[in-house]
């Protein structure tokens, strides 16, 4: 008996490849209006920042030495930009609300999600979804991160339900559905960007290949 459906945020309810992508566009507009041709330099910032796994720091001093600047910023500058204008690029995965709407009909909702508590909840602002859940957990504020199971027994511990009272829905193999199903969770894998790993032996109750699945399958 499900009582609880928990999402994973980026690549799951966020359309993470569109709102990155957004982003490059602004930001190559900003820094590089100066080159002719810019689709080189988008592609491989898309390609260095390994679909959101690329910690920004690192990131942005690889960007420093390899992107031809005409005038060379900082790369607090660069932080300072990805933070006030990632977040407004934000956009949903294709009948994400109605997901969620449906979801919360049934079942309690949660989020989970790792990444900066700032940048997260910015985005979770940006596309007005923060009231449909009854707990959101961002792994900065709750000093772990998935797969360590100690990030979602705090998502039981908070909603009063048993593990197996729950479903976990995400897109990354290790992180979301390893993780939820080491820890007693149910899971769903939306496949968009990550493979399936062969060391991966959790075994989802689901694969799905668009969100909107889930109006069926919940």
């Amino acid at each position: 008996m499900i009582k609880a459906v928990i999402f994973d945020l980026d690549n799951t309810l966020l359309d993470r490849t569109i709102t990155f992508g957004s982003f490059v566009d602004s930001f190559v507009r900003t820094y590089f209006s100066h080159q002719v041709d810019t689709q080189f330099i988008s592609n491989r910032i898309i390609e260095l920042d390994e679909d959101g796994y690329k910690n920004k720091n690192e990131l942005f001093a690889e960007l420093l030495e390899e992107l031809p600047w005409s005038t060379k910023p900082t790369k607090a500058e660069l932080l300072s930009f990805y933070s006030e204008e990632y977040v407004k690029c934000a956009v949903l995965m294709e009948q994400a609300l109605e997901v969620l709407q449906h979801a919360r009909s049934k079942y309690l909702t949660g989020l989970i999600t790792n990444g900066r508590t700032m940048i997260q909840y910015g985005k979770i602002d940006q596309v007005a979804i923060r009231d449909a859940f009854d707990l959101i957990l961002v792994s900065e504020e709750a000093g772990c991160k998935k797969p360590d199971p100690t990030i979602f027994q705090m998502a039981l511990e908070r909603l009063q339900v048993q593990a197996d009272e729950c479903l976990f829905i995400g897109d990354h193999p290790v992180n979301d559905v390893e993780g939820a199903a080491r820890s007693g969770m149910h899971t769903v894998w939306l496949k968009v960007n990550q493979p399936w790993r062969e060391d991966v032996q959790a075994k989802p109750l689901h694969q799905i290949d668009k969100l909107s699945e889930l109006l069926e399958l919940i």
